[in-house]
């Protein structure tokens, strides 16, 4: 809880302690029974009171808090002080539900700064480097990144060789390989080799400043939605409090009996106050969020469900969200003697000092512990070359197999593939691919099924993006995007199915995800292998990054607002029928009780179910 929620809670049960304290002073002490109460409702409601003299000296006079002020106030002059003070211990309890379901999940995208550089290692004539900012850097300077160093701006290698985690920037899961002359982009890492770099272009203009723009006007895109109860009390609060007076002024004018009139008048007020309302309503909220949570879905505001439960098309990216983002071994396939399970040692051997994300995922079905790996050399873009206990050993592509003058068996299944030969003898090729999540294919027919479509967004290759859609039953999908194209191309799904009433969301997990959660309807992020940007950008995380969930979190909240609306109908029925009773001289405080407080309990009862909501119901 924030300090400020915590004051709250304070006051709340602090009112509450008072409040029992005073209902046990007996009716015949009527002026230290008044001023008593006054205690707990003062503590409970200044700011409610505070906020509705502030409207009317500036105009705004009807809305929720003038009509609690005016309700209590007219309890308070019949005598039913508690009635009073419930109300608005009640109505604090709503508003601290609802900010503590929205302020506890919902933080800024300042998260997204992570992937800004701090620093910059600046190379002067003499050799000497300088450790800068990153916005002191100017066209034609050189750089030098070292491993493991995000790289400050878009440049140009001019010496050394390295590998390149681009994957913040193109969701692409394999490294690239660089050397002189390869052009650099700001916000990659750089993962093995030291590198010397041309800056092209100030960082103001560089990709990684271009991702930051991107994202904060998306977020300005999304339109703030009103509190329901605001708007409702717009119109209902002045509505009824004319009906108030009517209900005095009138009748005293054709029968006389003012103080009679005047009763039923604030009996109209007291039934009128909207308490079950601003309780049920975010409670409803409050609950499904917290039902939600309950199988791993984190909701960040109410707005958030009843968008899921409209929900009409999905747009995914693919690496880290419709796949593990992680190499996996395929198959595995031997040749010329050679079986398996020696191809995989010699793979790994020879890996054995890298750090590749495919020579991590050899070596993790190899038992290298005892193997002699020496002299090994890696050849960038093309593979390694090692010593095995004395065997000379060539790992990678089909390029490094030629260059080796390797007699190999060329393969042409899906996945990327790693080619092996030991002492000039083709040994066989290991196949790894970034394999699709597991139930993956059956959450997304779970996702048609509830009449939502899936469209596949991707830095990937086109092959390997077409493949994925075709195995996954996406029939839309778009290849070799950058962040700006996932953009462009989520923006004009979202206008197209506006066009049509429709909601929209977008599933990612990576920082280049973050503008297009962003300027989404519904942004849904991957909590486990999600970055920080992606989380903190989107609306809806998936703790266990089970795609299932998101199905599932259509099903809660179509259910919450079911829930909201039985509760909204509900409790309006209630007061109108009470209300009606009133205005014809039939309505008493109790029935007037009954339809503001009874009311509400019944609909916290009600909202209450929301918690229980599970993938079975």
């Amino acid at each position: 809880m924030t300090k400020k929620q915590k004051r709250l809670l304070y006051r709340i049960i602090i009112s509450l302690l008072l409040f029992v304290i005073c209902i046990f002073i007996p009716e015949k002490y009527a002026l230290i029974r008044a001023l008593a109460f006054l205690a707990p409702y003062i503590a409970v409601g200044y700011d409610v009171i505070k906020k509705a003299v502030n409207n009317i000296f500036s105009g705004q006079i009807f809305d929720e808090n003038f009509l609690m002020l005016a309700a209590t106030v007219g309890a308070y002059a019949l005598g039913e002080y508690s009635e009073a003070v419930m109300v608005l211990i009640l109505y604090q309890i709503g508003e601290l539900f609802q900010s503590c379901a929205v302020s506890k999940t919902r933080k800024s995208i300042t998260a997204l700064m992570d992937i800004r550089p701090d620093s910059a290692n600046k190379v002067y004539e003499d050799g000497s480097i300088n450790v800068i900012s990153p916005e002191e850097l100017a066209p034609g300077d050189i750089i030098l990144i070292k491993s493991g160093e995000k790289i400050p701006v878009d440049c140009v290698v001019t010496k050394g060789e390295s590998y390149i985690d681009t994957t913040a920037l193109t969701g692409e899961a394999q490294p690239v390989a660089v050397k002189e002359d390869s052009i650099l982009t700001s916000g990659c890492v750089n993962i093995s080799g030291t590198l010397y770099a041309r800056v092209n272009k100030p960082f103001s203009e560089s990709t990684v400043s271009k991702i930051l723009e991107l994202t904060e006007k998306s977020a300005e895109k999304k339109s703030k939605s009103e509190n329901f109860i605001t708007k409702f009390a717009k119109y209902y609060t002045p509505a009824v409090c004319a009906l108030a007076v009517f209900i005095v002024l009138v009748p005293t004018a054709l029968y006389g009996d003012f103080a009679s009139h005047v009763k039923s008048g604030l009996i109209f007020l007291v039934v009128s106050c909207p308490c079950a309302l601003v309780i049920s309503v975010p409670l409803s909220f409050f609950c499904g969020m917290g039902g939600a949570s309950k199988n791993g879905i984190l909701i960040k505001g109410a707005v958030y469900i009843e968008a899921l439960s409209k929900l009409k098309t999905v747009i995914f990216d693919k690496t880290g969200t419709l796949t593990k983002g992680k190499f996996e071994i395929s198959e595995v396939k031997s040749a010329n003697g050679f079986d398996n399970e020696q191809l995989l040692y010699l793979a790994a051997a020879a890996e054995k000092y890298s750090d590749h994300p495919i020579a991590l995922a050899i070596k993790e079905k190899a038992d290298i512990s005892d193997s002699i790996t020496e002299k090994a050399e890696q050849i960038v873009g093309k593979g390694v070359r090692a010593l095995v206990d004395n065997k000379k050993v060539c790992v990678g592509n089909k390029a490094f197999m030629k260059d080796e003058n390797v007699d190999f068996e060329d393969d042409f299944s899906d996945g990327t593939h790693v080619y092996v030969s030991a002492d000039g003898v083709y040994a066989g090729v290991i196949i790894v691919k970034d394999m699709i999540k597991d139930g993956a294919k059956e959450a997304l027919q779970t996702l048609r099924n509830y009449g939502a479509e899936a469209v596949m967004l991707t830095g990937d290759k086109k092959s390997v993006g077409e493949k994925t859609a075709k195995a996954l039953g996406i029939e839309k999908a778009y290849c070799e995007l950058l962040p700006s194209d996932k953009v462009e191309i989520a923006e004009k799904i979202i206008a197209e199915n506006k066009g049509k009433n429709k909601v929209t969301a977008f599933a990612g997990d990576g920082i280049n995800d973050a503008p297009v959660l962003s300027v989404s309807d519904v942004g849904i992020a991957m909590g486990v292998v999600g970055s920080d940007a992606a989380i903190e950008a989107a609306n809806v995380v998936l703790m266990d990054d089970n795609l299932s969930k998101i199905p599932l979190a259509m099903k809660i909240s179509s259910k919450t607002m079911r829930i909201v609306k039985q509760n909204v109908v509900f409790t309006l029925t209630v007061k109108i029928a009470v209300m009606i009773l009133s205005v014809m001289g039939y309505a008493n405080m109790w029935l007037a009780i009954f339809a503001d407080v009874g009311a509400a309990v019944i609909a916290i009862l009600n909202a209450v179910r929301a918690f229980g909501i599970k993938k079975t119901d």
